[in-house]
């Protein structure tokens, strides 16, 4: 997993081509205009959710991981916690679906990160992640999810 600010982009192209062009894509769109909603930028292989909702509580969430795609999340307004975790042992509480490409994990987070306007995260299948969770109060958070396929 990766946690940074958009201006540091550049260190993390090479990690996959698609996150190249996700990154890209993030550096070059104005996402405070945008519309909520899906964006096919690639075919299936690189998708932008334009979404806005407001913080929750972390008891109330599950930590999440996908197979078929990388998240790069990136918080264009308000501030989140996300839990994280390296996938190994946890507790699946929901068996993948396929169709909605997700699992969830019962156990909890072992850190939180803060996760403010122009930052990014980039979670592969590897990697648990719980976005969304209240930072200091509840609070809207409008973020852009890319989905590179993996």
């Amino acid at each position: 997993m990766v946690v940074d600010h958009l201006a540091q982009a550049d260190m993390y192209k090479a990690l996959h081509p698609g996150i190249a062009k996700a990154l890209d894509y993030l550096r070059n769109t104005d996402f405070t205009k945008m519309a909520l909603g899906r964006y096919e930028i690639d075919g299936d292989k690189l998708i932008a959710i334009v979404n806005e909702y407001a913080t929750v509580d972390a008891a109330t969430e599950q930590m999440e991981a996908h197979r078929k795609y990388i998240d790069v999340q990136y918080i264009v307004s308000g501030a989140e916690q996300m839990g994280i975790a390296c996938f190994q042992n946890q507790t699946i509480s929901k068996e993948y679906d396929a169709e909605k490409d997700y699992l969830l994990v019962a156990d909890a987070p072992d850190y939180f990160i803060r996760v403010s306007p122009g930052m990014f995260t980039i979670f592969f299948p590897t990697d648990l992640h719980m976005p969304n969770l209240i930072d200091k109060e509840s609070t809207t958070v409008r973020k852009v999810v890319m989905k590179v396929a993996v």
